[in-house]
């Protein structure tokens, strides 16, 4: 058997580095060439099989990504050719076409930047489910895996695999046009886009799983998707994501340590925070704010401002971050919200008043699955020095995350836990 040489090695490194980094921004240009998701797939496969296989010996193409996509779709066209009889239909539109047309349009390397904005609009049709838009979205446009979506959302990896499956077959069967909608259309698919960028920058931002803590490639892109979206819809809602976004990406660099380990709000350097990018945070939110009746994602953006204002006076305003969640559940009520309400109440009325408000969500079996819920009722015992039930606690939440950051603060605050119960 041939074994790889040095230079068909430093290829696959190449192409792997390439694909870590562009698969989601590659796939969407070759699912609005090809028009379906599976065949976009297939057609990225087989572009890398072919670069794994021609470029050790004719060497790297000068812009190896548009040859993928080239490739990729040549390859899909030409299978499909060879499959008449599977795709008759599809031949017969083909042979029905002007001599001087393509069934599938050429790939213009020079205009492909904005495909994934196109291609979150189509998974964010109205034919779709809002879980299934979701869903399919943070798949094909994040690149996310079915387990860490299944995470995201408490649920099975059946459950969201299922959700991928029949979105993509209603995309087909319904013909569902590769586009971003026309001004009437717009409003109606836009709450679907502001929930599914903010997904994506959560995910970004705090990962739910691996050795990072942070995933700056999805957080970045999350906030170019929303500069895009600020320009394409200036409304209220939109400023007020593209608001909250930059306000925590603003902390970035100060949120974990050089070995990756948690840093809290109360303990960051602010010397490392963005502060421009924390003008641009605010003025942005403001905007949103002064329209009069701000909806729940500009409400974050006003919790996320306040904390930040806190920090840095060393005062934070609990009555006003209190009123701002009960705003928020009042018109979006969810377990998170209630969960972060109660967080904020056991800050301004005491831990118990805390414990009590997350004992009924437990009782409810609202996230019991989840982590932070678990280590919220933990920081609140441990404020009150009951030590066992915090290390209790603490374990739960251990339990629930596969964040790797997460798991070192937990294992961290379970050894101090034993430490004071052995004093």
């Amino acid at each position: 058997m041939k074994r790889n040489g040095p230079e068909e090695n430093a290829v696959a490194g190449l192409i792997a580095e390439i694909i870590r980094t562009d698969h989601a921004r590659i796939l969407a240009t070759l699912i609005r060439l090809l028009g379906d998701f599976d065949l976009a797939e297939d057609a990225l496969q087989n572009a890398v099989a072919t670069a794994l296989e021609t470029w050790p010996a004719n060497g790297v193409p000068a812009n190896p990504r548009s040859w993928l996509i080239s490739t990729g779709r040549n390859k899909a066209v030409d299978a499909i050719r060879k499959e008449s009889r599977t795709f008759a239909a599809l031949y017969q539109a083909a042979q029905q076409l002007p001599a001087s047309q393509e069934l599938f349009p050429a790939f213009d390397a020079n205009n492909w930047g904005d495909d994934r904005l196109q291609l979150i609009f189509t998974c964010c049709h109205p034919l779709l489910s809002t879980e299934a838009q979701i869903a399919l979205t943070l798949r094909e446009v994040c690149g996310l895996t079915t387990d860490e979506i299944a995470r995201a959302f408490l649920c099975s990896n059946t459950t969201i695999a299922q959700r991928i499956v029949r979105a993509k077959a209603k995309i087909r069967t319904k013909n569902i046009r590769y586009e971003v909608p026309d001004e009437d259309a717009l409003p109606g698919r836009l709450q679907s886009v502001l929930q599914i960028t903010y997904l994506l920058f959560n995910e970004g931002y705090y990962a739910t799983s691996g050795a990072s803590l942070t995933r700056l490639k999805l957080s970045a892109e999350a906030i170019r998707l929303g500069r895009l979206l600020v320009e394409l819809i200036p409304e209220p809602e939109v400023k007020g994501l593209l608001g909250l976004m930059l306000l925590n990406e603003a902390r970035r660099d100060a949120r974990a340590t050089a070995e990756g380990d948690i840093i809290l709000l109360s303990d960051q350097d602010q010397q490392l925070w963005d502060k421009q990018v924390i003008l641009q945070g605010i003025a942005f939110t403001t905007e949103a704010l002064s329209s009069g009746e701000p909806g729940p994602i500009t409400l974050q953006a006003a919790i996320a401002a306040t904390h930040i204002a806190g920090a840095m006076s060393g005062i934070t305003d609990w009555d006003k971050i209190i009123e701002l969640y009960n705003q928020i559940a009042a018109s979006n009520p969810s377990p998170i919200v209630a969960l972060n309400r109660a967080a904020a109440i056991s800050m301004r009325d005491g831990p118990f008043a805390g414990l009590a408000l997350i004992d009924v969500m437990f009782n409810a079996g609202e996230l019991l699955g989840y982590s932070l819920a678990h280590s919220t009722m933990a920081d609140c015992y441990r404020r009150l020095q009951q030590y066992a039930q915090a290390k209790e606690c603490y374990l739960a939440a251990l339990k629930h995350t596969e964040q790797a950051a997460e798991q070192r603060f937990l294992e961290k605050r379970i050894q101090e836990m034993s430490r004071l119960l052995a004093e």
